[in-house]
């Protein structure tokens, strides 16, 4: 006797599992373009500044005071350029500027690649204290010190010269270099340096072949926002340069205001835009490596 079972019909395979319905086009479409919006008006909310700025710079006095602000120069008055770095001494405090920013930023980075080695590579009893004392130095407002820094260099017969200018970047740039190269080091391995010094290495060249071409990017950050911090600073400048021929161009923009409060703005805004697009410049081109270098500087979990 057979007993006949009903056959189940086969099932078909499982298909893959959809988290949800596809949006539709037109949805993402509107999202692309409200983004497209937004990043175009970013753009002109920077740029038109800078824009303003040029053209202003080649209006006459007369076409800036009795005419609208946003209109374009009746006559473009290009010898305000002419005018700003000769008889406005532009060219002297832009060389005043770099005798200041280049050896204090130099002295800068060396000191503080150097320290945030020491504090990060190096093992050593106190280390931790000594980066709590640089940090402290972060939360001291330079407005603090200049009473008393302006003492010690006329005492000394500093006073009259570049090097309290030179010092006081320095010192003051020091603290957050020091945080930033310390917590880029975390993110060199260790066993690089076990193995140099293995190999007979000793410090100081483990700290130049090994360390320093493997934070290159980061001491060109770092170096950069230091740079901009010491070229755009007006009150340590206007503090300790006295003599006319030592000041730097941002106490030189200052020159511009004349007798009863007088402004020459055709070459003051000239003297601003050699200023500013020569910073911005210098920011593009090394707007690649300062980008690695801040990808770069993510502190390890």
């Amino acid at each position: 006797m057979s007993v006949d079972t009903p056959v189940k019909p086969p099932t078909a395979a499982p298909g893959p599992r959809t988290t949800g319905a596809p949006r539709p086009r037109s949805r993402r479409t509107w999202k692309g373009l409200w983004v497209k919006i937004a990043v175009t008006l970013l753009l002109v909310v920077e740029i038109y500044p800078l824009v303003w700025m040029f053209l202003t710079s080649l209006k006459s006095n007369d076409d800036y005071l009795n005419n609208s602000t946003w209109s374009l120069p009746s006559t473009w008055q290009w010898g305000n350029y002419t005018e700003a770095w000769t008889t406005g001494n532009i060219g002297l405090y832009v060389k005043n500027s770099l005798l200041a920013v280049v050896p204090s930023l130099a002295l800068i980075l060396l000191l503080g690649t150097a320290a945030g080695f020491a504090l990060q590579i190096m093992v050593w009893k106190g280390r931790n204290l000594t980066l709590l004392v640089f940090l402290a130095g972060i939360m001291v407002p330079p407005q603090m010190i200049l009473l008393p820094l302006f003492t010690v260099y006329f005492q000394t017969g500093l006073s009259g010269t570049l090097w309290p200018l030179i010092l006081t970047y320095t010192g003051t740039g020091l603290p957050l270099t020091v945080f930033m190269m310390a917590t880029y080091y975390k993110t060199v391995p260790r066993e690089l340096f076990e193995a140099a010094t293995l190999d007979g290495a000793g410090i100081l060249r483990a700290f130049w072949t090994i360390s320093v071409p493997m934070v290159r990017n980061a001491i060109l950050t770092v170096g950069l926002v230091q740079f901009f911090f010491i070229w755009n600073d007006l009150l340590i400048a206007l503090t300790f340069t006295n003599n006319q021929d030592l000041r730097t161009i941002q106490v030189g923009l200052l020159n511009f205001t004349g007798d009863f409060g007088a402004t020459q703005y055709g070459p003051l805004f000239a003297a601003i835009c050699i200023n500013v697009f020569g910073t911005l410049l210098i920011y593009l081109f090394l707007n690649q490596k300062v980008m690695k270098g801040l990808a770069g500087g993510a502190v390890k979990g």
